[in-house]
């Protein structure tokens, strides 16, 4: 029996130690209750004790989290309707102002968060431009985003903004179609544009390369005309001077290459005045 108390005691003993200790790591952050009241908005890290089944003792992770927001449709400054996913990276840095806020839910910590954000981002996308928001001052818009939810979300969430992101800029489905007809109406304007300038200057290249394949031909055509003409005036000038040299023997010459000619086919018939001036040699050659 006595035996049987003394096991009693000691689970007693360990189910109240147990209860009344325990531990807040260095990742952590924590505040303890009584009855629901908060009594200790930031306890430090390490061993610690608490009255059992009175007390109370919340943790929450202490570490940089996500807060992902779901895609919102904005109006940019020109009133051009964009699909927009953000997040955000945040860390509790007042964490009893995080429990009062919120009750310690951290996925309601996260909605009103991200409702912050979008209200954040609708001011900042309304202040600018499409080309602005998508490359121009991407980064200054999130700076400046960032900046202006950490006026307010330490005071009221207890939470610390580290950074804010744009993770997807999309058109809005019912918007996207007619958006791609217009591009793609664009594009294809530009293309013809480009077609029609490629065909000009290759008409002019063209009608350039025709122009000068002409002057080449005729300065050609020219060219060979002179030289034949030097050519004839040269032919002319020698047999002038070698027929002045010895005209008897160069009419003999001539004479000798026409018979040469003529009598080249044995069937074929001359018929010509024997006493002419053709057969000269022939008449007055001398007798063996």
């Amino acid at each position: 029996m006595k035996n049987l108390i003394a096991i009693g005691l000691l689970l007693l003993v360990v189910l109240v130690a147990a209860n009344s200790l325990f531990v807040v790591r260095e990742t952590e952050r924590a505040v303890l209750l009584r009855f629901g009241e908060l009594v200790d908005d930031d306890i430090a890290p390490g061993l610690h004790v608490k009255i059992p089944w009175i007390n109370q003792v919340v943790k929450f992770d202490g570490r940089i989290q996500t807060a992902d927001a779901e895609p919102t449709r904005f109006l940019t400054l020109e009133q051009k309707a964009l699909m927009v996913d953000s997040y955000a990276k945040f860390r509790i840095v007042d964490v009893g102002q995080f429990y009062v806020a919120n009750q310690g839910d951290l996925r309601l910590a996260q909605q009103l968060l991200s409702e912050r954000i979008n209200d954040g981002l609708r001011d900042q996308f309304g202040s600018r431009t499409l080309q602005e928001v998508v490359a121009g001052e991407r980064d200054d818009l999130m700076i400046a985003l960032t900046t202006e939810l950490n006026e307010d979300t330490a005071n009221d969430i207890g939470i610390e903004v580290i950074d804010v992101r744009v993770k997807r800029i999309d058109l809005p489905d019912d918007v996207r179609s007619s958006v791609y007809d217009r591009m793609t109406t664009e594009r294809n304007r530009e293309a013809q544009e480009l077609r029609s300038r490629g065909e000009e200057l290759a008409i002019g290249i063209r009608a350039d390369a025709d122009r000068q394949v002409t002057i080449y031909k005729a300065e050609a055509y020219r060219d060979a005309e002179r030289i034949r003409g030097e050519g004839d005036a040269s032919a002319t000038s020698i047999y002038a001077q070698a027929y002045n040299k010895d005209p008897e023997f160069f009419s003999f010459t001539r004479s000798l290459n026409a018979y040469r000619s003529t009598f080249s086919n044995k069937s074929d018939f001359l018929l010509i005045d024997p006493e002419s001036d053709y057969f000269k040699y022939l008449n007055n050659r001398p007798a063996n």
